[in-house]
């Protein structure tokens, strides 16, 4: 069969490879991890082995899969335009780059931010194998995306990348300065986004800012809401943290997070208003 497209679950290299149809419906999946393919269909089994021959290594296992899981059933019924697991880390900003401002300053300024978020981005990617997944350039209706969204053991972090630019950062209650640049407000918003993940999940979302390329990092003692990470120390730090969340619940809450449609804001209630009678029809 022609026209079958695979797909990457997450970003290159890691996750699962599906085979989908051109209307989108997965009919096969290849999990990395165990070299196993499980067909949703048999009579597909020649194309899907096609489609998947550039990406299969070593000695593989194919059969119908497994009972699958909520978190799988969800992943299947999801269109592929509203997976928003293969963003990569400052996908907007690339657009921005490409089509934004032509001012050199304002470009520079994003490339910094880019530069930022790609980095942090492929350190919280190597977290992987540890049981968290990341999720990249979530759009947040109203206060615009977040940098990173990590669903893993110790809970679920909104996280907002900053360059450092080799100067001392200060984190305040309110406001992030770095170096003699003027004061952000990302303390407030981190926070304002972070509550907004939580009633879109409908589970606890802790604020989290990530300082790149800082020389020194100085937090006010009043801060104790926001989590501060670090290149050098977030991964020993993530990986030691206590466990909140059971595998399967990781699992759950970021096929959750990963359909773009769980970010919309609710259809607002129209309330009930009686059509007025027509005249002359009685009471």
């Amino acid at each position: 069969m022609r026209g079958l497209k695979v797909l990457p679950s997450g970003r290159p290299g890691r996750g699962r490879l599906y085979v989908n149809l051109p209307d989108g419906r997965a009919v096969a999946w290849y999990d990395r991890q165990t070299n196993r393919i499980s067909l949703l269909a048999d009579r597909h089994r020649d194309a899907v082995l096609a489609a998947l021959r550039p990406y299969l290594a070593g000695t593989y296992t194919v059969g119908p899969p497994p009972v699958p899981t909520s978190a799988e059933l969800r992943r299947l019924a999801m269109p592929p335009d509203e997976d928003l697991a293969p963003n990569r880390p400052g996908e907007a900003l690339l657009g921005e780059l490409e089509h934004g401002s032509a001012g050199t300053r304002a470009r520079h300024r994003l490339r910094q931010d880019l530069t930022a978020q790609q980095r942090m981005g492929d350190l919280l990617d190597s977290l992987e194998p540890d049981g968290w997944r990341v999720l990249h350039c979530v759009p947040l209706p109203g206060l615009g995306s977040i940098d990173h969204l990590l669903v893993g053991p110790a809970g679920i972090f909104c996280v907002r990348t900053l360059p450092g630019r080799r100067q001392r950062a200060a984190v305040g209650d309110l406001l992030l300065t770095v170096g003699r640049a003027e004061p952000r407000p990302d303390p407030r918003w981190i926070r304002r986004a972070a509550a907004a993940a939580t009633r879109a999940l409908s589970a606890p979302v802790l604020p989290a800012l990530a300082l790149v390329d800082a020389s020194r990092v100085e937090v006010a003692p009043t801060v104790r809401d926001i989590r501060i990470l670090e290149p050098a120390t977030t991964p020993a730090h993530l990986v030691s943290a206590p466990a909140t969340l059971k595998p399967p619940d990781v699992e759950t809450l970021f096929a959750q997070a990963r359909d773009a449609r769980t970010w919309l804001p609710p259809h607002p209630h129209r309330p009930y208003r009686p059509r007025p009678r027509a005249r002359g029809t009685g009471t």
